[in-house]
């Protein structure tokens, strides 16, 4: 979960679904920053994935040598299941199909197995069945189905419930289910597919035992997730999003339209790595639109981030918070080169990000680390280290431990991004306009090395943190050290910040 001085207090009601078009930043990598040649506009618009709204249809005939499965017999699903070997096709016909009424009944494939929806076939749980899919059986094949009303409990989810690997699904709509939608397993393929207005997450990538790899999740359309208000009813749990990923090793995200989820869009939390985030639609999210904490090296690129954090930002704002809460969230993550991954670095570049509340803040809680009780992910470890009981004294305050033992937000790298704020259509008249780079006083717990100011000074000046190349429109301030120091572009660029090299200004009039 997300740390800083206290836990987020995460609010109201989701956002009524919008459909618009997406736009992308055409500036180079790595060349000046001059104006981008395509800002968010209808003529630079591309289609995003309407997947919920149309949806692809399947076989209108049973493909040959499938199953067919019978809408009108109760639990013929998963009875057929059971009854063919490895490896079967399965057709379901239009209509609603239906477990058996008791609440752990579920299909429980076997290896290889692949299920086909006709146009118009629903797997109902009827608000009865907990899980719809379950099982270790790896390469499970779910296409053209809709799976809807299942009761997974908070932390489980409905569609491969068991998170085994290899699991394909497309062109599915998993909607209107408590828990999560959908887990995931190494090797999973998520494609094309709507998972909407789910209890509290989409998606929630964990597995129970060892790390997930090789995951793909691409072309969806996650929309209205969290209808439970998981974070007000755990008050800082960091339970929800439209995706949250745990300890994923190796991700592709892309192409998919992240929008009106009440909390976070994308949320990566607790030792992933080698993450790629591109050509994404983020918007009109509750809270950021994308969060990566104590995790480890990704690519941030070529997205589209609009209108997110309205919420939650202003809900701090209000309460007279003045910590820079953001749309691009990285606490405690950076670049180690150490971790095998296709970069070694955070890059965040060619984004547009366009009225949100605030744009990119990077943070290190100072008191947070492997063995600290300030660590929310409790029973974690660094990857650098992994076993908790090594970061304690007198060994944490010596080298190699005393750096290996944090989640270091650092080697981030942040150019030819577009970031526009006209607050007159924000609403806002302060704290809705900061970029920054800060961490907080270490006072905690008593043994701790890392007290005092040593941690703001690392992130702001030693830690290899960059912007440049940027354009800026509107009247962005900026956030260093600690939040009490805000400064203009002027005073960003200036010793001792030496920040956004490279980069125009324009303070045009916001409101």
């Amino acid at each position: 979960m997300v740390i800083k001085w206290r836990s987020w207090a995460l609010p109201v009601a989701v956002a009524a679904l919008v459909l618009l078009a997406a736009t992308g930043c055409e500036s180079a990598p790595g060349g000046p920053a001059a104006e981008p040649t395509a800002a968010p506009s209808a003529s630079a618009a591309r289609s995003v994935a309407r997947v919920c709204a149309n949806p692809v249809a399947g076989p209108a005939k049973a493909p040959a040598g499938a199953v067919t499965v019978d809408p009108a017999v109760a639990g013929d699903l998963a009875a057929k299941t059971k009854s063919h070997p490895p490896n079967t096709t399965f057709w379901l016909r239009p209509g609603k199909h239906r477990l058996d009424p008791d609440r752990y009944a579920q299909v429980i494939p076997k290896e290889g197995n692949r299920y086909l929806g006709a146009p118009g076939a629903v797997l109902d749980g009827r608000k009865k069945n907990q899980y719809a899919f379950g099982g270790t059986a790896r390469d499970v094949t779910i296409r053209y189905l809709t799976v809807r009303r299942f009761v997974a409990p908070p932390d489980e989810g409905v569609v491969n419930h068991d998170s085994a690997d290899g699991w394909v699904i497309e062109h599915t709509t998993i909607q209107e289910n408590t828990g999560a939608g959908l887990m995931a397993g190494a090797r999973q393929r998520v494609r094309a597919s709507c998972l909407r207005g789910n209890g509290q997450y989409g998606m929630n990538a964990y597995k129970a035992k060892g790390r997930i790899s090789g995951l793909v999740v691409e072309g969806n359309e996650i929309v209205g997730n969290n209808t439970g208000d998981w974070e007000r009813r755990r008050k800082g749990c960091g339970c929800t999003g439209g995706i949250k990923f745990w300890a994923v090793n190796g991700a592709d995200v892309r192409g998919n339209w992240v929008h009106d989820n009440r909390g976070t869009g994308l949320w990566a939390d607790t030792n992933n790595n080698d993450f790629r985030i591109e050509n994404n639609v983020l918007e009109d999210n509750d809270g950021a639109a994308l969060i990566y904490e104590t995790s480890y090296n990704a690519v941030i690129r070529k997205n589209t981030i609009r209108r997110n954090n309205w919420v939650e930002g202003r809900g701090e704002a209000d309460r007279g918070d003045n910590f820079p809460f953001a749309t691009v969230y990285l606490s405690e993550s950076g670049g180690e080169p150490r971790i095998k991954a296709r970069t070694n670095k955070i890059e965040i570049y060619r984004n547009v990000l366009e009225n949100n509340w605030s744009g990119i803040t990077l943070w290190e809680n100072a008191d947070r680390f492997c063995n600290s009780p300030a660590n929310t992910s409790s029973g974690d470890c660094t990857l650098l280290v992994g076993k908790t009981h090594r970061c304690a004294k007198p060994a944490i305050a010596k080298a190699p431990l005393y750096a290996d033992c944090r989640w270091k937000t650092q080697r981030v790298d942040i150019h030819d991004n577009r970031f526009v704020l006209d607050k007159s259509v924000v609403k806002c008249m302060v704290k809705c306009d900061r970029m920054a780079v800060l961490a907080n006083y270490g006072t905690y717990p008593d043994w701790s090395p890392y007290q005092g100011e040593g941690v703001a000074e690392a992130i702001t000046h030693k830690q290899h943190n960059r912007w440049h190349d940027n354009v800026y429109l509107g009247p962005w301030m900026f956030v260093a050290h600690d939040p009490s120091r805000v400064l203009d572009f002027g005073q960003w660029q200036s010793t001792p910040y030496q920040q956004d090299a490279g980069s125009t200004f324009r303070a045009r009039d916001g409101g």
